[in-house]
């Protein structure tokens, strides 16, 4: 191997270790001399590895002191762009995102689209012994109907859970939902008749696009700042202009932009539903996620007057696969346990209790720590990736919680394509135009960094820029 290979690799290994986390932001790499040794190169290649390095904005000299990692961790991308106002319109995406989802789903691509954690952020083991335990124990129990609510020591903990959130129930107010698309689908049908209008957030998540073209129910987007949250200025234009029967937005983490609203922004977003006479749905899957703890409460936590339902679910921290979620709706639980006894009972009793069992036996909020901390990494290795290997002009969003990343891609790149050409080298991405009923995010793509950061995913990026940028090429030259 020349020189030249041998320092590309020192610093490939470097920029990996930084990416993964292993070298915060302005903490101190190696020493030259240390390197050195430690690699059994001279210290001419760890200097030459180092420039490459700080080439790549990485790593910066200080003078007499060493080399340190980017206080910025070298992202310097923009954040994408707020969307604008459409006017109200039934769904008609539905197809597209079937067809999308259908093809993400193919066996043997790297899936750097589905908001799905990889099975080694969640506690599989743990899982699987209290549901050991249920079944030798409870069987007669846990192999039985279960009717709404559902489950009494699972309610309990989720009472309990929903303290850190900021927010005070009983057991009694809650119910137990096949996760929190279900909870979101039920309270819209026992608030809303076919035909009535709802607002979301744009972009917002493919699937409550799918529930609203379930249900008949038309559908206004109000833009989202990729920071902030939806813009309560819109908002409050969109209300003074139509008919709006309900809200239904995410103020943690949005999906997929990332977004956040803060909590002096949350007070104001209910003081405008109270003057319109909204009803507000609050989808806090990722509630749990966001990485300073405790930097910001639910929407529902400053709800005085019982006008926002709360969704959440287990989905994206303990199992996808386990479909417990729950709702806290008030006003409309008895319509919701109505229509859930005469349509699904509950969710499945065996898991029901596996998971209360999971949480009263302690470790969940380690595991919570564990993996905010690992998403904290992944989000970095691939927003540096990002950054370094797709088009110049690419937008970056970056959320501070969650797993999920948002890229907007110069407007020559058709990500429905790219999605298309991804497939055909084994990556899955999930197109922007999905999350939208209209047009404005064609050339946006959302990325699932719910997967270990590895030699592979960091082919898949550089591929994935690769292919976005022979669009770009592809384009300019027609």
């Amino acid at each position: 191997m020349t020189n030249l290979l041998l320092y590309q690799r020192i610093a490939q290994q470097l920029a990996d270790d930084i990416r993964r986390g292993v070298y915060q932001p302005g903490e101190r790499v190696p020493s030259v001399r240390k390197l050195s040794a430690q690699m059994s190169v001279s210290h001419a290649t760890v200097l030459q590895a180092y420039a490459n390095l700080e080439d790549q904005g990485l790593i910066r000299a200080r003078p007499q002191s060493g080399f340190y990692v980017h206080q910025s961790a070298a992202l310097t991308a923009q954040t994408p762009d707020i969307a604008t106002v459409e006017g109200p319109a039934l769904v008609t995406r539905s197809s597209i995102i079937s067809q999308v989802l259908s093809e993400s789903r193919i066996e043997g691509v790297l899936p750097l689209g589905a908001a799905v954690p990889h099975s080694s952020y969640l506690p599989v083991r743990a899982l699987q012994q209290q549901v050991a335990k249920v079944t030798r124990f409870h069987g007669s129990q846990a192999f039985g109907y279960m009717f709404s609510p559902g489950h009494e020591p699972l309610r309990r903990q989720v009472a309990i859970r929903m303290r850190d959130a900021g927010v005070v129930v009983a057991p009694a107010d809650v119910v137990i939902t096949h996760g929190c698309t279900d909870a979101v689908h039920m309270t819209l049908r026992v608030m809303t008749q076919p035909g009535d209008l709802i607002a979301v957030e744009s972009p917002t998540y493919y699937g409550l696009l799918q529930v609203a073209d379930l249900l008949g129910l038309k559908v206004i987007e109000i833009p989202s700042d990729a920071n902030t949250g939806i813009s309560l200025e819109a908002l409050q234009l969109a209300a003074s202009q139509w008919s709006i029967k309900a809200l239904v937005l995410t103020a943690r983490v949005s999906n997929p932009m990332g977004g956040t609203l803060p909590e002096a922004r949350q007070r104001e977003l209910l003081r405008l539903a109270e003057s319109h006479d909204l009803q507000i749905i609050e989808d806090d899957i990722y509630g749990e996620l966001m990485f300073d703890e405790g930097a910001s409460r639910a929407l529902k936590a400053f709800d005085r007057q019982g006008r926002v339902v709360y969704c959440s679910s287990f989905s994206k921290t303990l199992s996808p696969g386990a479909r417990i979620g729950w709702v806290i709706a008030g006003k409309y639980q008895q319509a919701i346990q109505r229509l859930q006894t005469f349509s699904s009972y509950s969710a499945c009793s065996v898991t029901q209790m596996g998971v209360a069992a999971y949480l009263e036996n302690g470790g969940y909020d380690r595991h919570l720590r564990h993996i905010r901390q690992e998403y904290r990494k992944n989000l970095t290795a691939f927003q540096l990736a990002v950054q370094q290997h797709f088009p110049e002009g690419t937008q970056i969003t970056r959320p501070n919680g969650g797993f999920t990343l948002w890229l907007s891609l110069p407007a020559a790149v058709n990500c429905k394509e790219l999605h298309v050409r991804a497939l055909q080298h084994g990556i899955s991405i999930v197109p922007g135009g999905i999350f939208s009923n209209t047009e404005q995010f064609n050339h946006c793509l959302r990325l699932s960094c719910g997967l270990p950061w590895s030699r592979e995913v960091e082919r898949a990026i550089m591929t994935l820029g690769m292919l976005a940028t022979q669009l770009c090429q592809e384009v300019g030259s027609s």
